[in-house]
């Protein structure tokens, strides 16, 4: 103890310890003391000497200090001096330098101490950071870093606070090396995250610091973030701490979501489907006086406005934009924006940044797009949002970041927006210019005439932008005419423009600045680019194609190169998109013209100087146009595409002769015939599949039919056998009741008691007899139904036996089948019948033997006569019962006629089946012969047309070909493949 209070109490005499050897002796006792108190006196002590000695420090002590790390950890006190001890040696915070730089034995120490071992290992490294190298040397272990990240998970303060500030300076240090080491880390991201739940805020917002070091470029560490529940928990801490009137802390979360979000497409997936986007509309309510902004006001709401930038920038996915464009709508968001946009006295940053926003919000939805059309701003008498915008960026004495904002805002508002063209063409036309207020239209024409370039230049980069890839509006923009001066006739807006150009006046007060005419050069490529009208209009005036000339052969300086490669481009649009209609001026006469007075070669090169410009490539990075100056305005992005486009085609058309036109015309003729050919040959082809899809549902039809036929027969089978096995029953019973009367009637004496009761069974056979009668009349109903529907059922199948044989085969089976089937069921009622003849004689018989001895007992006695006379009476009864049997017996022999004539009517049906099959059959034969006929036809065609793809493809013309692939399918029939434009 004396020993520390000589180190930080008061000076004893003799001589005393340099801090080398003091912070040795504290290591040796970090390392050597078994008591715990000792110890932690001892690691207190370096952490007092760690800033004025902290090479010195780290040196000598890391190691001991991540053995305190693992051996102590039951002692709070001594782990958060030991964790306080290696954030001073490795963090590089500002406020620690000038107590190192102002010391002055630290850089003496440093000398002494500069042939340490450590310091040689890294000597490479030995620059000024000290803590990139300390950090180095802990993190070379990655369980020092695990340890760390296990000792976060300590709830007292002083663990958990040093350890979120130690870990957050290795990350600003070696964040790569750290990232990984987390990364693999079994839970690592888990437990840091926990640190956004901590009640205190301390530790809250120093986690905020450490989540932002972490998820800096790392998208697997975002990822992870954003799913441990990131965005739920960050809106929460913007919420509590009042959105946009937030201290620190909501700008600390606000750069958290921008590293979650920034060029991650999971993240921003998952921050839309989350409907976090509807939860960011509550930002950007400001009140109505909106004076007095305090400067973190404005960090937070420009943070926001980027937050808002990320999800729809115009880099991510099309379809992710679009979703997030028309949530933004849905909740309000846009609407808020718009409010901020058109209120007064906001910041002029944020109300550029702001611009910048909605600007994105709705570039390519035209949900969007109409809603901005339809905001006015709060003047009297109210005006568009957009002219509003229009005015100032063609007001010289606006801030020049405003005035790209605007510009950036109506293209967007234009772009894909043909609606939106046509609505800012139309106010320039002369029906529906209105005198009594300002529009867009008058508001672009004076800043396309004004005398500021910057306001020339952006006006005419808008006016091109309500132009592009728009046909109608380029053709209506001609009839815009413009008054000059007073007596003069008016002159159209696209003269006006090329008088500029031409006139020498014109030139040295306007055109003279390059800025001006690369505007002018640019809308009038854009104007009259793919619209052969306009190139007319433009070649009508005699002064334009000399001027052009004449700039292009000219030797200017560095600065006027740009403006020859624009009017060389001028020129080749004229000649490419020139529909031969002016005599003086068609495409081999300008193509003429360029040979003697420029030189082809010459030409090209000029070309060739705009897609080499500096300001070129950098304009066609991104739509926003981000200029650091109004000088390097120059280039826009949708016209660096044109450019592209056209700079190749143009080139080859300036090289072409007259004769390979003309043989490119032939050939653009003939593969025009060949085109009306091959789509008749498809329309022909697609009336066939029409009728081949038909007749494959008929066939499924039909199949379906034949599959309940067939359960009708079955059930039919199983009811006639069942029928067989009762006549089968009733057949013995009959025979057995005969032999018993026969018997009787043997015995003559006792006829008289035995003929009553064998009467009465007869009786009773008699009426089985009829209802076995009744239900085979009822069973043959059910047969004629059957036969006729089977004569009505094969009628349909006409159409399916054309589809193809096989069905034909199998549909003939089942034909066949049936037929069979009634035949036997034919012959078994006629054996049904015979059987009931039979049984019809047996009655009659034994109707003949009672008789018999009726006779012989007459003369017996008059005393028998009664009796006789009973049962001559019974046999009456019974011989009428017979006959009745006999007549039912003969409308069975009817019935069974009219079956047959039915059998032999379905035969003849099958007989016309069977003929209308071979005529069917004998048409698609016919139908393979012309399909045959027709593939070797389309082959000669696909041969021709190679030969004339090749010709051009000699030529060095790009050829727009087809391909049309034909091939038969498996039931013969010609099917075609998709045209492929290359």
């Amino acid at each position: 103890m004396n020993f520390l209070r000589g180190v930080m109490g008061g000076q004893p005499a003799g001589p005393q310890p340099s801090g080398a050897e003091t912070i040795q002796k504290l290591c040796d006792r970090v390392a050597s003391s078994t008591l715990l108190e000792d110890r932690r006196d001892a690691v207190r002590a370096l952490k007092s000497l760690s800033k004025k000695y902290r090479l010195e420090v780290g040196t000598q002590a890391m190691g001991h200090l991540v053995n305190i790390l693992q051996a102590d950890r039951s002692d709070s006190e001594i782990i958060g001096y030991a964790l306080e001890t290696l954030y001073n040696m490795i963090s590089n915070d500002e406020e620690e330098e000038p107590e190192e730089s102002e010391d002055g034995d630290s850089s003496g120490l440093g000398k002494r101490n500069s042939k340490s071992v450590m310091l040689e290992e890294n000597s490479q490294k030995q620059a000024d950071d000290l803590g990139v190298q300390f950090t180095e040397i802990f993190i070379k272990e990655q369980e020092n870093v695990t340890l760390l990240l296990s000792l976060l998970e300590e709830f007292d303060f002083h663990v958990r606070w040093p350890g979120v500030k130690l870990l957050t300076a290795l990350l600003k240090n070696q964040c790569a090396q750290v990232q990984g080491v987390i990364l693999v880390s079994p839970m690592g991201v888990s437990r840091l995250m926990d640190l956004l739940a901590d009640s205190r805020e301390v530790i809250r917002n120093d986690g905020l610091l450490l989540l932002q070091q972490l998820t800096k470029g790392n998208a697997a560490i975002q990822k992870i973030v954003a799913f441990e529940n990131a965005f739920e928990r960050l809106l929460d801490i913007i919420t509590e701490e009042g959105n946009s009137d937030g201290g620190i802390v909501v700008e600390d979360c606000l750069l958290l979501l921008l590293n979650l979000l920034r060029n991650n497409s999971s993240n921003q997936n998952f921050f839309k489907e989350g409907s976090y986007i509807q939860r960011m509309k509550p930002w950007f309510e400001v009140g109505d006086d909106n004076s007095g902004w305090s400067a973190q006001k404005v960090t937070n709401l420009h943070l926001m406005l980027q937050l808002v930038r990320v999800m729809v920038c115009p880099v991510n996915s099309p379809g992710a934009t679009s979703s997030c464009q028309k949530a933004m709508y849905q909740c309000g968001l846009l609407q808020q924006l718009c409010t901020i946009l058109m209120a007064t006295g906001v910041p002029a940053d944020i109300l550029t940044e702001t611009i910048n926003t909605v600007s994105e919000v709705i570039r390519g939805s035209q949900v969007n797009q109409d809603y901005f059309a339809s905001v006015n701003a709060p003047s009297n008498p109210p005006r568009p949002a957009i002219v509003v915008l229009l005015m100032s960026m063609v007001n010289e004495r606006q801030p020049f970041v405003l005035r790209c904002a605007v510009l950036y805002c109506f293209q967007c508002f234009l772009y894909k927006n043909q609606k939106g063209q046509g609505e800012i063409v139309a106010t320039l036309l002369p029906s529906t210019i209105d005198a009594n207020s300002i529009s867009a239209g008058q508001l672009l024409c004076g800043g396309l005439f004004s005398a500021d370039s910057l306001s020339n230049w952006c006006a005419a980069v808008a006016l091109a932008h309500a132009l592009q890839d728009n046909l109608t509006q380029k053709e209506q923009l001609l009839r815009v005419q413009l008054a000059t001066s007073l007596g003069n006739p008016p002159v159209s807006l696209l003269q006006q423009c090329t008088n500029i150009l031409s006139q020498g006046d014109k030139i040295s007060r306007r055109g003279s600045k390059v800025q001006t005419r690369v505007g002018l050069l640019m809308l009038l490529c854009t104007w009259i680019s793919n619209c052969p009208i306009a190139v007319t209009h433009f070649l009508h005036n005699q002064a334009n194609i000399p001027f052009l000339t004449a700039q292009i052969s000219e030797n200017l300086g560095e600065d006027e190169r740009l403006v020859q490669g624009l009017c060389a481009l001028l020129v080749g649009i004229c000649i490419y998109y020139n529909d031969n209609s002016l005599e003086n001026y068609t495409k081999e006469k300008l193509k003429q013209l360029v040979e003697k007075r420029i030189g082809k070669e010459n030409f090209v090169e000029k070309l060739g100087f705009i897609t080499k410009h500096e300001l070129y490539s950098r304009a066609a990075q991104k739509p926003q146009p981000t200029f650091s100056s109004p000088e390097q305005m120059l280039f826009d992005h949708e016209f660096t595409k044109l450019v592209k486009e056209l700079e190749g085609v143009i080139t080859k058309a300036v090289h072409k002769s007259s004769e390979e036109e003309k043989k490119e015309e032939e050939v653009k003729k003939t593969l025009e015939q060949h085109d009306s050919i091959v789509t008749q040959y498809k329309e022909l082809i697609r009336e066939q599949d029409t009728q081949l899809n038909e007749l494959k549902e008929q066939v499924s039809s039909l199949k379906t039919e034949n599959e309940q036929m067939q359960a009708t027969i079955t059930h039919q089978l199983s009811q006639i056998q069942q029928h067989k096995d009762q006549y089968n029953v009733l057949k013995l019973k009959l025979g057995k009741d005969s032999a018993q009367q026969l018997s009787a009637q043997a015995e003559g004496a006792q006829v008289n008691g035995l003929q009553s009761e064998e009467l009465t069974g007869l009786r009773e056979e008699v009426e089985e007899l009829r209802k076995q009668h009744a239900e085979l009349q009822v069973q043959l109903r059910e047969k004629d139904a059957l036969i006729d529907k089977l004569r009505s059922g094969p009628a349909p199948p006409v159409e399916g036996i054309a589809t193809s044989s096989e069905n034909n085969a199998e549909l003939l089976k089942e034909l066949e089948t049936l037929r069979s089937k009634v035949q036997s069921q034919t012959a078994e009622i006629g054996q049904l019948q015979a059987e009931r003849r039979d049984l019809l004689k047996k009655v009659e018989t034994c109707s003949a033997m009672v008789s018999v001895p009726t006779a012989a007992g007459s003369t017996d006695g008059a005393g028998d006569s009664g009796k006789i006379a009973e049962l001559e009476s019974r046999l009456v009864a019974l011989m009428g019962e017979t006959e009745k049997l006999k007549e039912e017996a003969k409308s069975s022999l009817e019935s069974r006629a009219g079956l047959e004539r039915q059998l032999a009517e379905a035969n003849s049906t099958v007989a016309i089946l069977q003929t209308e099959k071979a005529k069917l059959q004998q048409e698609v034969a016919d139908s393979k012969k012309e399909q045959d006929d027709l593939l070797m036809l389309l082959a000669d065609q696909d041969q021709k047309i190679q030969t004339l793809k090749s010709k051009l493809k000699d030529l060095g013309e790009p050829v727009r070909g087809f391909y049309s692939g034909f091939a038969l399918c498996e039931n013969g029939m010609l099917i075609h493949g998709s045209i492929v434009i290359h």
